[in-house]
């Protein structure tokens, strides 16, 4: 079984096909020219697999966002007294959800009986 081409074995070839392409014999030359080539493509696809991977990985990046945004949020927790606060961890439509008269009545001090 042949292993995978790394980067050390096309290395080499790139050192035989340099090697061959100056030689005086119109075959090895021809031949060197050609490992040359094959290497030179070899990157080419490479590099094109590498752009294709990231473009699918943006991809679906972009269509769990698309997902995510398209989820309704949780409606806003029933709370027991209009001047509770909304917890730290409240998400931002919850507070946005809020009544302004429960926005106002955060804003004041809780009456006490006298």
């Amino acid at each position: 079984m042949v292993e995978r081409l790394d980067e050390e074995r096309l290395e080499t070839l790139r050192a035989w096909g340099t090697g061959l392409s100056t030689s005086a014999r119109d075959e090895l030359r021809a031949a060197g020219k050609a490992i040359l080539m094959l290497v030179d493509e070899i990157d080419r696809l490479e590099a094109d697999l590498w752009n294709a991977r990231a473009d699918a990985k943006q991809s679906a990046a972009a269509a769990a966002a698309a997902t995510a945004a398209a989820v309704p949020d949780e409606p806003p927790p029933a709370r027991e007294q209009a001047g509770d606060r909304p917890t730290p961890a409240a998400k931002p439509s919850q507070v946005l959800a809020m009544t302004l008269s429960e926005r106002i009545a955060q804003g004041r001090p809780t009456e006490t009986a006298t």
